[in-house]
């Protein structure tokens, strides 16, 4: 092994028991996992943003700001710039964000892809990022079941990742379910909306998820709960974005339907996980909140 490979070896061990004593499980994936959860805890805490390292802008100042949040990290991808190669990661992923690599649980972009297989995003985070080659995977923090999962990957009705991801809701019937990747199916940004994650959208709302988390665009958005053709519903799903961990900014164009709240700023989204719902904060790089609010499970 590489001084890398056994290093994200000993922080994915690490961060076995860490979870463990928090209360929260490992990844587990692509098979659920056997035995049943173990009992919930009262609370979780997540941090979580994407497009994060690339070298002379924000990253330093995130991975700043995360020094003082406690929580599991879920990282939404493009998290190396511009290859998500192993000198990208080097040189700017790890020295702004490396030092969390125990807590954090991250998900490939469309930037990892431009390395063959997106290799260096697996060689640098090992277990943490699922099965190799795969990138999905599901967790359990507190009360909620969390699943991350692969926009650059098939995500058809008959794809691998899609039935996968049926048997993980079907499979582990939680309260309340969050998911994460990294291109969003709705966008106000200037790479607007991604319909090749339709049916990702489609199957966690079958099974009645709250929450979705994505990156891509470089700004902080945050949608109404809507129904997959983008309508407002109160059964529907909240839609985060949070490219804000470090790339140059992007400013939001055309609103879209049920958009809420818009800002381009470096910054981490905080979330809170209760049995019943949860409770969300936007913090800028100086700590202030720039977006806060609460919702319910379904």
């Amino acid at each position: 092994m590489t001084n890398r490979q056994l290093a994200a070896f000993a922080a994915a061990v690490a961060s076995l028991v860490a979870l463990v004593n928090c209360g929260a499980s490992p990844p587990s994936g692509p098979t659920p996992p056997g035995g049943g959860p173990p009992p919930p805890a009262a609370s979780a805490q997540i941090l979580a943003a994407g497009d994060i390292g690339e070298c002379g802008f924000g990253a330093l100042k995130t991975g700043l700001l995360l020094d003082k949040l406690p929580g599991t990290l879920l990282a939404l991808g493009d998290l190396a710039y511009f290859q998500g190669s192993t000198v990208n990661f080097r040189d700017c992923y790890d020295p702004a964000w490396g030092r969390h690599i125990d807590r954090t649980r991250p998900v490939p972009g469309n930037h990892e892809y431009e390395t063959p297989g997106a290799s260096s995003f697996y060689d640098y985070f090992g277990g943490l990022a699922g099965p190799r080659g795969l990138g999905y995977f599901a967790f359990t923090a507190g009360p909620w079941r969390i699943i991350g999962l692969n926009s650059e990957l098939p995500m058809g009705p008959g794809s691998p990742q899609n039935l996968w991801l049926r048997d993980e809701l079907a499979s582990n019937r939680q309260g309340c379910a969050m998911a994460y990747w990294h291109r969003p199916l709705f966008s106000s940004g200037p790479n607007g909306n991604n319909p090749d994650t339709r049916e990702l959208w489609r199957t966690l709302s079958e099974f009645g998820a709250d929450v979705v988390l994505n990156g891509h665009d470089h700004l902080y958005e945050r949608f109404a709960p809507q129904d997959l053709d983008g309508k407002a519903s109160s059964t529907g799903i909240r839609q985060f974005i949070a490219g804000t961990g470090g790339a140059h900014l992007y400013t939001p164009g055309a609103t879209k339907p049920n958009s809420e709240k818009r800002a381009s700023a470096y910054g981490i989204l905080k979330m809170t996980l209760t049995p019943s719902g949860y409770q969300w904060e936007f913090l800028s790089v100086d700590n202030t909140v720039l977006d806060s609010g609460s919702g319910v499970c379904h």
